[in-house]
């Protein structure tokens, strides 16, 4: 029969402690992976709705184009600027272009509201939009402005 060796105490296996350092590194590196995911969620969908909402504006341009000539001045929607870039003031559009374009936006964008978009005509040819939207309540409002000039053929 052969005695047992004695093992080192070197080579008997993990101590406690090690394990709970490697549980807690593999803990922190799980954290940040889930916060990184959170991050790259939010920039992905404002990217999307950034590119949504210059869909729109470019839109409201082109049907802007095709509408008739003479209903140009017709076409502002709340062209002073009131409280700020958000809080537009004065008449709301009852073009059917305008109210059209503006039921999009709303469908879009489910925070946003009609009285917060904006057309502006300036002279017989420069348009602006500026559309407001939010992500949550909370949330600051985006903004997104294109101004083009309108040449008709």
């Amino acid at each position: 029969m052969h005695a047992a060796r004695p093992v080192p105490s070197a080579h008997r296996g993990f101590s406690l402690v090690e394990v709970l350092v490697a549980v807690v590194i593999f803990a922190l590196g799980v954290l940040g992976l889930v916060r990184l995911q959170g991050t790259a969620v939010k920039m992905s969908t404002e990217s999307r709705q950034r590119a949504e909402a210059a869909f729109l504006a470019d839109q409201l341009i082109a049907r802007i184009l095709i509408s008739d000539r003479t209903q140009f001045a017709n076409l502002r929607h709340r062209p002073d600027a009131g409280g700020g870039s958000c809080s537009p003031s004065g008449a709301a559009s009852t073009h059917a272009v305008v109210t059209d374009w503006l039921a999009q936006v709303v469908a879009t964008f489910p925070r946003a509201r009609a009285n917060d978009q904006q057309i502006i005509v300036t002279g017989s040819d420069l348009v602006t939009v500026r559309l407001c939207w939010k992500n949550t309540d909370a949330d600051l409002p985006h903004t997104l402005e294109v101004v083009n000039r309108v040449q008709w053929p």
